[in-house]
This record gives structure tokens, sequence and C-alpha cells, in this order.
């Protein structure tokens, strides 16, 4: 049977990962695009507008496929007043630093996900991914209707059975080296933790679907490493975050430079778990006082922004992978040449 893969004509085995929040830019999209491998758009804080605006200038500038990334909604959670007042008095002292107002905060802490979807639809990328969980019956319905390849996210060898299960056409194994939001199911579980050479270990025999490695891939000795083991393609995110076209702010960058990055998971961000750099927010922060996922998201939109308005990297989500060395600055499309060479 034919890896669904082989549909989208890539050049190379290679997806750049989905980076919501400012490191995606449509630059970065269509550089890695128009270089033969997968660009990603994150579009898990995007307005229905967004999307469709995002999408426009991708189209204007390559006419290659590209994958549009969402998060699978939950419900939303039920947060009291006592929850509210304990996460502001806890944030009070950054807030005041970084000379913001008291925070006007209620629901909904995100953006709707049908109506989401609904602009993914017509905006009909090559693919759609998703993390957080197996899209609904009827949205695999809905999405396989209109042709696009549909990319779940699994981070144990059991979400990756689910989503077999559910109908998607192949799976993105995250380890607990990558960067970013933690792909897992249940957003109040326990990580498992299990790192990417296992999860494929375990998950492989198993599987009748291809697999995309992620967490930790950095070069391509790291590439050639997994697509040994089996993996029918790698996503890379952390490796590209430095690139020419990436929507990395400064201090961010600031942040990533360097050949060692310490990195850990954490809630204080979002709610859930994801990994990236250590600093002051992540370090200082009770978890106590985070609020679940996507309330606390919404709750440090503020002092994230505020931060990076400053260059201060102190307050920033600075989300990277567990790979070492120094990160590429040049061109995305440089990078991927250089991956690939062999």
């Amino acid at each position: 049977m034919q890896d669904p893969l082989a549909r989208l004509g890539l050049k190379h085995p290679l997806i750049v990962a989905s980076m919501a929040g400012g490191p995606s830019s449509p630059e970065l999209v269509i550089a890695s695009s128009a270089a033969g491998a997968l660009g990603s758009i994150g579009a898990a804080y995007s307005s229905p507008a967004a999307i469709t605006e995002f999408v426009d200038k991708v189209r204007a500038g390559t006419d290659r496929p590209f994958a549009i990334n969402l998060f699978i909604q939950h419900p939303q959670p039920q947060i009291d007043a006592a929850t509210v007042e304990r996460a502001v008095a806890a944030t009070a002292k950054y807030r005041a630093e970084l000379d913001l107002p008291a925070p006007q905060f209620a629901a909904p802490y995100e953006e709707d996900f049908d109506q989401q979807f609904e602009a993914v639809l017509k905006a009909k990328p090559a693919v759609l991914s998703f993390v957080f969980g197996a899209l609904p019956a009827e949205y695999m319905r809905t999405a396989r209707k209109s042709g696009m390849l549909i990319i779940g996210t699994a981070t144990t060898p059991e979400e990756a059975e689910a989503l077999e299960e559910s109908g998607v056409d192949a799976i993105t194994l995250q380890g607990f080296e990558a960067g970013g939001h933690r792909g897992i199911f249940d957003p109040e579980a326990a990580d498992s933790e299990i790192g990417l050479w296992d999860l494929l270990t375990r998950t492989l025999p198993k599987a009748k679907l291809p697999l995309i490695a992620a967490g930790g891939i950095m070069t391509a000795v790291d590439i050639r490493s997994v697509l040994a083991m089996g993996a029918s393609a790698v996503q890379m995110g952390t490796a590209f975050l430095a690139t020419a076209e990436a929507g990395t702010s400064a201090a961010y960058r600031a942040a990533l430079q360097g050949t060692e990055r310490a990195t850990r998971t954490t809630r204080a961000f979002s709610g859930r778990f994801a990994r990236g750099i250590e600093n002051r927010f992540m370090n200082e922060l009770d978890a106590a006082a985070a609020m679940p996922f996507p309330a606390q998201n919404k709750f440090t939109r503020d002092i994230r922004g505020a931060s990076a308005a400053k260059g201060s990297a102190d307050f920033l989500s600075l989300w990277a992978g567990t790979g070492k060395g120094e990160l590429w600055q040049g061109s995305a499309a440089d990078l991927i040449e250089k991956l690939f060479a062999d």
C-alpha cells in the first residue's frame, strides 16, 4: 500500500512544525514548502479571519502543499473566583514590573473550534494536523470529504492506537524531547515522559500507518537514524526557530543562542505541559497558581506580549526542544538543503 504521505509530492520527508504564536510566519511556511518540505501554519490561537488571511499570504508565495494545525477542543474548564484571585495575586508583581493593569479575565478562553474548522475546510490545505486528542468522528468524516490528508499527534503507543482507530492518515509520534506543547490527550493527565526512541520502538511493531518522528531531531544524522528505524518522515521545529524567515521575536532569538539550552516542561504559561527554555517566570511561578488550559494561556497572554515588547525573555514562553548545537540563522531553504545534502 502506498504511503499516504507520498500524495504530497514532497522532495524531502520533513514537516516543519507548526509553531503558533509567532515563529511560524507566512514567510517560514512558504520557504519550507517551496524547498520541498511541508510547511505548517500554527492556527491554534487564530480567529477564522486570521486563518484565511494567513492562508492567502502563503498561497500568494507558493503553490506547494502546506498544513494547518489546530488544537482539539475540550470542554471549557470551570474557573471559580478563588482560582482567579490566586492567579492574579501570584502574577501581580510581574504585571507591575511590566507596567500592565490588572487583568480583565473571563470566558471564553480560546477561539471557537467549529469556526476554526470551517475556516480550514474553506482553505482546503493539503494537510490538516492536530494535537491534544483524536478528531471527533463527525469532523473526521467532513475532513475526509474535503480530500485533506489528516495527521494526529501521539505521545504514547496507546494514543497512537486511538488515532489509528479514528481514521487518520498518519501519526506524529511526539517524544518527550520535543519543544512546545505536549500533545497529551487528557489535559489533566500526568506526562508519560516517553522519549522518541522508546516511543518509536514501542509503536512501530503494531502501527499500520506512516509514523512521523518528532522530538530532539536537529541534524542530518538524527534524521537518518529515525528514518532507518522505520519512521516515514520527521517533524522539526526548534531547528527552524532562528532561521531568517521565522517570526521568532528578538528576545526569543537571544535566548536560543549558544549550543546548550536548559529546557524543561511546565504548565506555567498555558496550563498544559509544554517544553521550553527555563526562565524567570517558569522558575518562579508556583505550579499551584496556574489555572487549567486554556484559561492560563489567555491569562498570561498580556504578560508574554509585554515581555516581548520590552525585549525581555523573562516572561516569554520560549518553546524549544532538547536538541543541542547552534541554531541555523540563514534561510530555511538552505537549512533544508543542508539537512538532506546526502
